[in-house]
């Protein structure tokens, strides 16, 4: 089923699943119908939202897409939740917001996501920060999808193998946003090996398509990732500057901004390792707690304030180490770009 799906591609090129509002439904279109595999991201989306996004694109393309779930883990540390909504504080009052009460468990609608690609199978589901069962990857399998499980290192791919996933998102470390692996590490990438080592590592350790993600701005790096071992490539921070793409304008601003001049891997925003543009939140909360997703509902009132006043400062500018080759310009002209490099 997935070297199918993949095969029935003109571009081996996957539109990474971007949650909070940078992944649209125009974008999973776009990438589609320009030959690719495109994604909806359906985190922090209720199920009764996510099936919203999947007819528009399904209004927009007959061609094959995929939907990203996040797997629900454990509940957050109420104490360190506590101690790290003090520390907010500062920023509240900076910002003109109140800090919310937050739930220490949230599933993100997990069961109703569940139900409805079920009920209404797409051609891909895609699943991160953790790995579905094999009870459940033979529900999707049955319903006739094919099934993607994001992993950082070779042990989760072994896992995933054996739950029966039909191919893998090699996620290196450096991509932008966060970082899909099963249980949140911290500290984090500096003795991680890249991607081109990883693919290595995991291509050693599994015989299931891989699909080499992180860091991939250009053709010359998809090229590299193809004869690393990967059977397509998957960008995000490449397509933060198409017309398609829902980043804020402070995002996309700031991509453009020469006074940023590196990323950093964070737990500022989320309370998951997630890597962006070096700014002031990042650099005034070093220490901040592993808390997903308590840290993620307690800091998005500040992140909202911050880009309804146009602070780069205090949102989360999710980006990839490549993110200085994204241009303004079509999605498709990104999938053919890369896509042709690949053929």
């Amino acid at each position: 089923m997935p070297d199918r799906i993949l095969d029935s591609l003109a571009h081996p090129v996957v539109l990474s699943p971007m949650a909070g509002g940078s992944g649209t439904p125009e974008l999973c279109a776009a990438v589609s119908e320009a030959g690719g595999l495109g994604f909806l991201a359906a985190g922090y989306k209720t199920g009764e939202a996510v099936a919203a996004e999947i007819e528009r694109v399904r209004a927009a393309t007959d061609r094959p897409f995929g939907v990203n779930l996040f797997v629900p883990g454990g509940p957050a540390d109420p104490d360190v939740v506590e101690a790290y909504a003090a520390e907010l504080a500062p920023e509240a009052e900076r910002y003109g917001v109140e800090l919310p009460d937050v739930p220490l468990d949230d599933d993100d609608d997990w069961d109703a996501k569940l139900d409805l690609l079920l009920r209404s199978p797409v051609p891909v589901v895609s699943f991160t920060f953790g790995c579905p069962g094999l009870a459940l990857v033979d529900r999707f399998h049955e319903v006739g999808t094919t099934v993607v499980v994001t992993v950082t290192d070779p042990g989760e791919a072994v896992a995933a193998m054996v739950a029966g996933a039909d191919a893998l998102s090699v996620q290196g470390p450096e991509a932008g946003a966060h970082r899909g692996s099963f249980v949140p590490r911290k500290p984090y990438g500096r003795s991680e090996p890249g991607l081109l080592d990883l693919l290595a590592a995991v291509r050693a350790a599994v015989r299931t398509p891989l699909i080499a993600a992180g860091g991939i701005g250009d053709a010359a790096a998809a090229l590299a990732a193809r004869e690393a071992g990967a059977a397509a490539v998957q960008l995000g921070t490449a397509f933060l500057l198409t017309p398609e793409s829902g980043a804020s304008a402070v995002h996309r601003a700031a991509l453009r901004d020469p006074r940023f001049t590196s990323t950093t891997v964070t737990t500022a925003f989320s309370g998951r390792p997630a890597r962006g543009l070096t700014n002031r939140f990042i650099l005034d909360h070093p220490d901040a707690p592993v808390g997903y997703p308590a840290v993620h509902h307690l800091t998005t009132p500040i992140r909202r304030a911050a880009v309804a006043q146009g602070d780069p400062g205090g949102v989360n500018l999710w980006a990839g180490t490549a993110w200085r080759l994204a241009e303004e310009r079509p999605a498709a002209d990104v999938v053919r770009e890369i896509g042709r490099a690949l053929a």
